[in-house]
């Protein structure tokens, strides 16, 4: 062990005669543990939001979709067959889509009617597995069932068995004007996936019922593809685009739903800022610290100076006794962070349990669970930051001790 290394660390452990300084210092520590501690856990829940929406929102979105450039592609076979061939598509699913006014009694409502092959879709998106009463596979052409998103069923006030009328935007002309088409559905079943776009705006009927209400033919409006590795499909859309050729239009999750995603990284991002700077100023409490230590012991230095130490290994012992706290906060933040990322989802009920309140209730949020995942990436910046934002707040008073005269510092001794 060097003397700098062991004078450094027998300040750090010392009894100081000015209890301000050790009570500086600890406010220094903890500062330190308690600003990574936030930072871990908030990272941490902002994952598990992320983590939450994009379940949630892909677990009935397409990963890709192929459309026509003018909203109805012709030869889907071909399409679905072709896109197939890619080794990240698992599965392929035809849709029609349009908008309708559905209406029960007074109730009126809006809508976006998708219609679907329920065996299809069923390995694409998860509305099955979402379904609140009824089955997806009572969707048979002819019939003309419709399924309803809970919210939206709720506002028209429909259950199970109930016959709405769907009123769709293609006209008939008559002598009389122009005449807008009816067909009445029967409810087969209500889904909810617990986002509010799909429950309280979409109804799915079969897409032969589909082609027929809205005289698409045998078109469609495109091919929805589920992919083995969701992050690659931005990957395989520009893929398809050259290979589909320039009458096909190609699109992907991060572009339809850009903007939840967006939002959540930009706020993770802020807030690690705002947290970061409170670790700063818990690690340049050190700097007011390691004046008053450098200042508490000038004779030291200089009597050190006068047995032939070098300006250097001054510095080296007061950033040593700086790097040392924060070495010290920096574990203790991790081990405090680390364990509160991940009981997040026992200690926030707890709490609410415990004062009687609810921090994201179920009416107002979209998520009314905090949820946390704790990413190795997200634990090793903050601790490297950390340290570094430590080290650099000893450069100053070591460098301060280091320039101190011996002459002058044994004066008055």
């Amino acid at each position: 062990m060097s003397y700098e290394f062991f004078i450094g660390l027998r300040y750090t452990r010392a009894k100081r005669r000015n209890h301000f300084i050790s009570f500086i210092s600890l406010i220094s520590v903890v500062g330190i543990a308690l600003g990574m501690t936030v930072l871990i856990t908030v990272l941490s829940v902002m994952n598990g939001f992320q983590r939450e929406i994009r379940t949630r929102i892909l677990g009935v979105a397409s990963h890709v979709q192929v459309s026509g450039a003018d909203g109805r592609l012709a030869d889907w076979r071909r399409v679905a067959e072709q896109a197939a061939r890619d080794e990240q598509v698992v599965a392929t699913a035809p849709y029609v889509t349009a908008q309708g006014l559905l209406t029960y009694g007074s109730a009126v409502r809006g809508a976006f009617v998708r219609g679907i092959l329920p065996d299809r879709e069923e390995r694409v998106a998860e509305f099955g597995r979402h379904m609140k009463s009824g089955r997806l596979e009572n969707l048979k052409s002819g019939e003309f069932g419709i399924a309803l998103g809970i919210e939206l069923a709720r506002a028209l006030g429909v259950t199970l068995g109930d016959k709405l009328v769907l009123v769709a935007p293609q006209g008939q002309v008559t002598p009389a004007g122009i005449i807008p088409r009816l067909k009445q559905f029967t409810v087969i079943g209500v889904f909810g996936v617990d986002h509010y776009e799909y429950d309280s705006g979409l109804a799915l009927i079969h897409i032969e019922d589909a082609q027929k209400l809205f005289r698409f033919g045998d078109a469609v409006s495109g091919v929805r593809l589920k992919l083995n590795d969701l992050f690659q499909s931005t990957a395989v859309a520009r893929s398809l685009a050259r290979s589909l050729g320039p009458d096909i239009y190609v699109s992907d999750w991060t572009l339809q739903h850009a903007n939840f995603f967006r939002a959540v990284q930009i706020e993770k991002r802020m807030m690690f800022i705002v947290v970061i700077l409170i670790i700063a100023v818990a690690a340049f409490n050190i700097v007011s610290s390691l004046v008053m230590v450098v200042t508490d012991k000038q004779s030291d230095i200089a009597i050190l100076r006068t047995l032939g130490a070098a300006p250097a290994s001054i510095t080296k012992i007061f950033m040593i006794q700086g790097t040392l706290i924060g070495i010290i906060g920096t574990l203790l933040g991790l081990a405090g962070g680390i364990a509160l990322a991940l009981n997040v989802e026992t200690v926030v009920p707890f709490i609410e349990g415990l004062f009687g309140i609810k921090f994201l209730a179920k009416d107002v949020y979209y998520i009314s669970e905090l949820p946390s995942e704790l990413q190795t990436p997200d634990v090793v910046i903050t601790a490297v930051v950390s340290f570094v934002l430590s080290l650099l707040a000893t450069i100053y008073p070591s460098y301060r001790a280091a320039k101190i005269n011996p002459a002058e510092a044994l004066r008055y001794e």
